[in-house]
């Protein structure tokens, strides 16, 4: 696993009227600061990536769909400088993952319907001086292929 990035698997709790599941306490071991908390979605087979943030820690949980989140370590100074992780995340595999700063990161859909993503990030976005830094999803200079691998 690349070096500073952190997963916590969450625990479903069901009942006849629905179900509860925490992602993120103050009291969690992975737990640094509260930024914010913000929704973002992609439509099946969709791609949004890469970028990175500067300073921003992310832990981010995917509540409805599948999505596969990717990571890339690009930090000359990391010992695992260059590696990829691949994340399955969803309905299917209820995860919190936790990005350290400078690794890059994307996700793509890979449910037959909208996944939905919950991101409570270290820090408030910056409207004026955004965190993030972006490179196209298939920039070569980044060792991954998004499409689907069957087999």
């Amino acid at each position: 696993m690349i070096d500073g990035v952190k997963t916590k698997k969450l625990r479903v709790l069901p009942d006849e009227r629905g179900r509860l599941m925490e992602m993120l306490r103050a009291d969690d071991d992975l737990f640094i600061r509260f930024g914010q908390v913000y929704l973002t979605t992609a439509y099946p087979g969709v791609v949004k990536g890469w970028h990175y943030h500067k300073k921003q820690i992310d832990n981010m949980v995917v509540v409805k769909g599948m999505m596969k989140i990717v990571l890339f370590d690009s930090r000359k100074d990391s010992p695992t400088h260059g590696e990829i992780n691949e994340f399955f995340m969803g309905e299917h595999n209820p995860l919190l993952l936790q990005i350290p700063s400078l690794v890059y990161h994307g996700f793509k859909c890979i449910s037959v319907e909208e996944a939905l993503v919950i991101n409570c990030p270290t820090d408030v976005y910056n409207y004026q001086s955004p965190d993030e830094y972006r490179v196209d999803p298939h920039d070569p200079s980044i060792p991954y292929d998004w499409s689907r691998k069957d087999g």
